[in-house]
């Protein structure tokens, strides 16, 4: 039997469509489909023959190589490319002459072919996709072509040595199309500004190393030999001195200090500036590429008439029952990611009250942050496996929705995954931020699950340095671990793959002539072999990012290293998307793009929850605006004669309430003894929180920071609107060049146009 067949018949088509654009003795293919040799006579086998049929009354032709699977090459005949020129070419292609035509990019060829393989019905009314899904066919894919841009990419762009090197847009964009284009220009303008970002970031968080031991704060808790600290726990855990913190809470002052707000601010202002000026970045691209006024309705139904002329577009409609049902389920599927940080917040709870009662000292004295540390660890685990749940539920939204097209499609499944995947990478964090230490109840009237486990305490320093954990190792955990394994998997997939599938050299009798192999089977072999790729690919990479941007400016108030982790993060992340696309796995289908998409909008309700979130951090999460109460209202500064004192000094004491011993719970195990209070007879312990020592009622100090804070957060939100608001009018959107590019070919337009009718009227 031979390998390659050619199924279509020569005589039905034009000598010049059987090897379009394509040089001498060379064949090029636009597609390849793949199928298991199945049973003659088979469902399978007369399901993909209709198929094929249908591919033939087309156009096109089809070729057959039989090895272990069945490959099918299908190259389009000239006709659909002319219809499309003629249809979607430039205004004034039309007034040309019918017969002349010019060649369409590859990336242009091979969208139009997937478009007529995905959209050509049998007889049975199944689609390539139904027939996938009952594995008629296997896979469907264009091919990795040893053209030169494809090794112009290879060589300068999808290496590790490039890694600090300028990107080719162009050449990307002539390989892969735009879409593909776009989001690299865009990772890599993010990239780009992110340096400035970690630069800042860096110099704020070496300004509170600065203060390490300087901090008056910091000062007064290691000097607090003194001051008798209430139990962390119920059991097992002794009375301590405030003293023996002293290096978390120099730690807490590095991160919490005066700079934090100023790099808050910044932050809102630089997420602005970023959308602005790749605004404007983006127009310039565009523009560049002939794009930025291109319609992809128009474009969408251009290819439906070419693939059937007696197509009618499907009508916009919309239904109320249907929107309602998918609305219901959104909620109840954020109700169950809120839960899922629920139940992250009852293992702290649980982990911190075992590890005080572990027999291991070191456990028991770091047992608030071991249980920090394993809780973000398990918020990572939980992050990587409701990311595919999540997928499934918004794909399962999306079916119910029944959008008109795949652009709209596409949109609808983008808000849904970030909204779900927002909650599964922030429930937790926004606990931590917001609730921590403030629902907790007091010595004497803890708030317990299920009447047995206290909630957690803030340290009498602050609850930012747990938000800092929990951040950094979330952060560390998603870019080293995550990155390694987007990379090592097709890898090893494409290594077992290549080596499971190496045919083996026969060997050849006496005086037989060795067959010549078909160079296309060697080619269409080596296709398969890389990974799949589907619709999502270049999705799951614009979603990573995404949420990388969300971690890196919503609560960048307590972690300032965020910026420059993302910043290192990104320069490896384009090299290995790079490589991943050019050497592991199969060519992505281009799309045509003039943007982002609704990423845009994404991104930009991101920076204004930065604004929101970091507010919210400073005013409520961490010490500012306590210690600034305390320093204009209550300090030592506001007396008088207080000249020479640090204004903070005393904030300690004042930021602690009394707790009378005799009012514990009845189930509070107090410990036996207590040798570092030997000879004493303790009757109070303090506690963090503005309470009256009679009747724990609030104090008028909480009441008081409580209105700074309140007040904070609306003068800090307000204003950090107005400058992004500032930032977006002072930035236009649109540089003056493009607009005045525009402005000139309208010109040119309008005085061809007139020209020829001046002409017309005198002939």
């Amino acid at each position: 039997m031979q390998d390659a067949i050619l199924l279509t018949p020569w005589r039905d088509f034009p000598v010049e469509d059987t090897d379009p654009f394509a040089p001498p003795g060379e064949e090029k293919w636009d597609f390849v489909l793949v199928s298991d040799i199945h049973e003659v006579g088979s469902e399978k086998e007369i399901k993909r023959k209709k198929f094929l049929d249908e591919l033939s009354k087309k156009g096109f032709t089809i070729k057959k190589i039989e090895d272990k699977k069945l490959f099918y090459g299908v190259r389009a005949p000239k006709q659909i490319f002319w219809k499309y020129q003629w249809l979607l070419g430039n205004p004034d292609s039309r007034l040309q002459e019918p017969n002349v035509h010019h060649d369409i990019p590859v990336t242009t060829r091979i969208r139009i072919v997937n478009f007529i393989l995905q959209n050509t019905t049998t007889p049975d009314l199944e689609k390539l996709h139904d027939l996938m899904k009952k594995k008629v066919f296997e896979a469907t894919f264009p091919l990795h072509e040893k053209e030169e841009v494809r090794e112009f990419l290879k060589e300068k762009w999808a290496r590790w040595r490039d890694i600090f090197c300028q990107q080719p847009i162009e050449k990307i964009r002539c390989y892969f199309g735009e879409k593909v284009a776009l989001y690299f220009a865009w990772l890599g303008w993010y990239t780009c500004l992110l340096g400035i970002a970690a630069v800042v970031g860096m110099v704020i968080f070496v300004a509170g190393v600065t203060v390490f031991s300087s901090s008056q704060v910091s000062k007064e808790i290691c000097e607090a030999s003194d001051t008798i600290m209430c139990p962390l726990c119920d059991q097992k855990c002794p009375f301590w001195l405030l003293s023996d913190t002293c290096t978390y809470a120099k730690v807490t002052h590095m991160i919490d200090n005066e700079g934090t707000v100023l790099f808050a601010m910044f932050m809102a202002i630089w997420a602005t500036v970023f959308l602005e000026l790749w605004k404007r970045q983006r127009a310039t691209v565009v523009t560049n590429w002939d794009l930025y006024r291109w319609d992809e309705e128009e474009e969408e139904l251009a290819m439906e008439l070419i693939n059937n002329l007696q197509h009618e577009p499907r009508q916009y409609q919309h239904s109320y029952f249907r929107s309602t049902i998918v609305l219901l389920l959104v909620l109840v599927m954020i109700a169950v990611l809120i839960g899922i940080a629920h139940a992250l917040v009852i293992y702290r709870v649980i982990a911190t009250a075992l590890f005080t009662q572990s027999n291991f000292e070191f456990v028991r004295e770091q047992a608030t942050t071991m249980a920090v540390m394993t809780g973000a660890v398990l918020h990572y685990l939980t992050i990587v496996i409701m990311t595919k749940v999540n997928r499934r539920v918004a794909l399962f939204l999306c079916d119910l929705e029944k959008p008109r097209t795949f652009s709209q499609r596409e949109n609808n499944f983008t808000v849904k995954i970030f909204t779900f995947q927002f909650f599964t990478n922030f429930s937790s964090l926004f606990y931590i931020a917001f609730f921590l230490g403030r629902i907790n109840g007091h010595p004497g009237n803890y708030v317990r699950i299920a009447g047995k486990w206290r909630l957690e305490e803030c340290h009498p320093s602050g609850c930012i340095t747990d938000l800092f954990i929990q951040m950094a190792i979330i952060m560390l955990l998603k870019q080293t671990i995550s990155n390694v394994m987007e990379y090592l998997v097709p890898w090893i997939a494409h290594k077992i793959r290549k080596k499971q599938r190496r045919p083996k050299k026969r060997s050849m009798m006496l005086g037989e002539e060795e067959e010549a192999e078909d160079p296309c089977k060697r080619q269409w072999l080596s296709n398969y072999q890389l990974n799949e790729v589907n619709i999502f690919s270049l999705f799951d990479e614009f979603l990573e990012m995404v949420i990388q941007y969300s971690f890196t400016t919503i609560f960048v108030a307590a972690f300032p290293l965020a910026p420059l982790l993302a910043f290192c993060n990104n320069l490896f992340e384009i090299r290995l998307d790079a490589i991943k696309m050019m050497r592991l796995c199969r060519r992505m289908v281009p799309r045509k793009a003039n943007d982002i998409g609704i990423w845009l909008q994404v991104l930009e309700a991101i920076g204004i929850l930065a604004v929101i979130g970091n507010g919210l951090v400073i005013a409520i999460t961490s010490d500012f605006i306590p210690l600034q109460v305390y320093k204009y209202t209550y300090s030592p500064c506001m007396m008088g004669n207080s000249t020479g004192i640090d204004c903070s000094t005393g904030y300690i004491n004042h930021s602690l309430s009394i707790f009378r011993i005799q009012d514990f719970e009845p189930y509070t195990k107090l410990p036996e003894t207590l040798p570092a209070f030997a000879g004493h007879e303790i009757k109070e312990c303090r506690y963090r929180d503005y309470r009256n020592a009679d009747d724990y009622s609030y104090t008028v100090q909480f009441w008081h920071i409580f209105a700074a804070r309140l007040a904070f957060l609306i003068l800090f939100e307000h204003a950090a609107l107005c400058v992004k608001l500032i930032a977006a009018w002072y930035v236009p959107d649109v540089p003056q060049l493009v607009k005045n590019q525009f402005l000139d070919r309208k010109h040119s337009n309008l005085r061809k146009e007139l020209s020829m009718m001046e002409y017309s009227t005198e002939v």
